[in-house]
C-alpha cells in the first residue's frame, strides 16, 4: 500500500497499477482549502494528475458501511469531474458519509458531487445510441420489422387461402348465386346468359311433394335419432367410466370402431341382419314363434331400421367425448355425496348430469348437424325406397343435382343449412344455461 491509504474496495476488478486512495490532509484543514485542478476538480494528496477520483460500491456491504474509494485511469490530462453514486461516503448527509466520519474517517476530504449521468440504486446508469435513445432511424427499423414479419405470415398463409378462395369461398359464393337462378345443365356452355328469378326456387320447394316427404322423414330421424345415440352413448360411457368393467380399453375401441369403417362395409353387415329370409334378426325371433318383417322393403320399418343403424354407427364418437367429460368431474364431489346419503340416481341426476352440460351440449350439435345432412344410410341400404319412405332432404338435393336442375338444387342445400343453424341455436338455448 502506497501513502498509508485504506485498501481499494473495488467489486471485480482486475489488478492493475491504480494505487489506493491515500490519507486525508491534515487534522484542522479546512474542506474549502482543498487544492483543485485547473478544471475546478478536486485533487487528492498523492494522486497522479492524470487520475480522477471515483468511488466504487463495494459488492455485498451492509447498509450504512463506507464504500471504499479507488482511483481509476482517465485518459489525457486531468480533466475529469470528480462523482459519487447515490448512497457513497462523499455524499454530504447521507448514513455512509456519518458512518466514515464516526470510524475514524475524519479528516478525509469527500469528492463534491458534480451533474453526471442518471444514476439508479448505486449504479452509474449512461445512456447509449439505441432504440431506448431514439437514434435515428429507429421508427424505420421497427416499421420494417413489423412489415417483415407481416409478410412472412402471409407468405405461410397464402396456400391455404387460395386453397379456401377457390375450392370453399368461391363455390359457396357460386351456389347461393344458382340458388336465385334457373340455372340447368343445358346452361353450363353459357352460364351467364341464365335468368334470374329471385326467391322462386325457394317458393317452389314449398309446393313441392317430394321435397316434403323428403323434410318429413329427415324430421323423423333427428328427433328420435339424435335422443337415442346421445342415451346410448352416455350409457356406455357411465359403463366404461364406473371401474366395474375389465378389459376397458378393448371395450372402447370395439365401440368406436364403427365410426371409422366405412358406411360400405357397415351396409353389407346390416343387410346380412336385416334379411327377410335369412337374416340374423329374422332368425332370433323365429325362435319365438315371430315372423319378421321384410325390414328394408316396408314402408313402415324401413325407416326405424335405417335409424337404429345410424345410431349402432354413430354412439361410438359420443361414447368418447362423453367418457372425457365424466372423467373431468372431480371425485371429491361423488365422495362427498355419498357422504351426506346421496344414493346413485340422486349422483346423476343432480350432480353428473348438471356437470355433463357442456359435454351434451357439444354431442347434441353436432350429432344434429350430421343426421340432418344424413344420406349415406339411404343412399347404400334403400336408395330412398320404398316409395320414398326414406328419402331425406340431402338424398333429394342429390337427385336433382343429377336431374341437371342446378338452381333448385342449390335452393335445397341453402334451406338445409338454414335448418342447421336454427337447431343449433335451439340446444345453444336448451343446454347453454349452466354453462360457463
Amino acid at each position: 500500500m502506497e501513502h498509508g491509504g485504506a485498501p481499494a474496495a473495488t467489486s471485480g476488478k482486475a489488478p492493475g497499477p491504480e494505487a489506493a486512495t491515500t490519507a486525508g490532509p491534515a487534522p484542522g484543514q479546512a474542506l474549502d482549502a482543498e487544492p483543485r485542478t485547473a478544471t475546478g476538480s478536486r485533487s487528492v494528496p498523492g494522486i497522479a494528475p492524470d487520475r480522477t477520483f471515483t468511488p466504487t460500491a463495494t459488492a455485498g456491504k451492509a447498509p450504512g458501511s463506507a464504500a471504499e474509494p479507488t482511483a481509476s485511469a482517465a485518459p489525457g490530462p486531468a480533466t475529469g469531474e470528480a462523482r459519487t453514486t447515490a448512497g457513497s461516503w462523499g455524499e454530504p448527509g447521507s448514513d455512509a458519509a456519518s458512518s466514515r466520519a464516526g470510524s475514524g474517517g475524519a479528516g478525509r476530504t469527500a469528492p463534491r458531487r458534480e451533474p453526471g449521468p442518471a444514476s439508479t440504486d448505486g449504479a452509474t446508469v449512461e445512456a447509449k445510441p439505441g432504440r431506448m435513445s431514439g437514434a435515428p432511424g429507429t421508427a424505420t427499423r421497427v416499421g420494417s420489422g413489423a412489415f417483415s414479419r407481416a409478410l412472412t405470415g402471409w407468405g405461410f398463409a397464402l396456400p391455404f387461402a387460395l386453397l379456401f378462395l377457390v375450392f370453399t369461398a368461391g363455390p359457396v359464393a357460386a351456389s347461393l348465386f344458382m340458388s336465385v337462378t334457373d340455372l340447368r345443365s343445358a346452361d353450363l356452355l353459357h352460364p351467364f346468359d341464365v335468368n334470374v328469378v329471385g326467391l322462386d326456387n325457394y317458393v317452389r320447394l314449398f309446393g313441392d311433394e317430394k321435397f316434403l316427404t323428403a323434410a318429413g322423414n329427415t324430421a323423423v330421424f333427428v328427433v328420435v335419432g339424435v335422443p337415442l345415440t346421445m342415451a346410448l352413448a352416455l350409457v356406455v360411457a357411465l359403463g366404461l367410466n364406473s371401474g366395474l368393467v375389465r378389459f376397458q380399453t378393448l371395450f372402447r375401441v370395439g365401440y368406436y370402431l364403427p365410426v371409422v369403417t366405412s358406411i360400405v362395409a357397415i351396409s353389407v353387415v346390416w343387410r346380412f341382419v336385416l334379411q327377410p329370409d335369412t337374416g340374423l334378426l329374422n332368425e332370433f325371433l323365429g325362435l319365438f314363434g315371430i315372423d319378421g318383417p321384410n325390414w328394408l322393403n316396408n314402408q313402415t320399418f324401413a325407416l326405424p331400421a335405417l335409424i337404429v343403424m345410424g345410431a349402432w354407427r354413430n354412439l361410438g364418437f359420443g361414447m368418447v367425448i362423453f367418457l372425457a367429460g365424466l372423467q373431468a368431474i372431480p371425485k371429491d364431489l361423488y365422495e362427498a355425496a355419498t357422504i351426506d346419503g346421496a344414493r346413485r340416481f340422486a349422483q346423476f341426476r343432480y350432480l353428473t348430469v348438471p356437470m355433463l352440460r357442456p359435454t351434451m351440449l357439444f354431442v347434441a350439435v353436432i350429432t344434429t348437424i350430421g343426421y340432418v345432412q344424413f344420406f349415406e344410410e339411404p343412399f347404400v341400404m334403400t336408395q330412398g325406397g320404398p316409395l320414398d319412405s326414406t328419402l331425406s332432404v340431402a338424398y333429394a338435393t342429390y337427385n336433382q343435382f343429377g336431374f341437371g336442375n342446378y338452381g333448385y338444387a342449390s335452393a335445397m342445400g341453402y334451406v338445409l343449412f338454414v335448418v342447421v343453424v336454427l337447431l343449433s341455436i335451439a340446444w345453444f338455448r336448451l343446454l347453454r344455461n349452466n354453462v360457463d
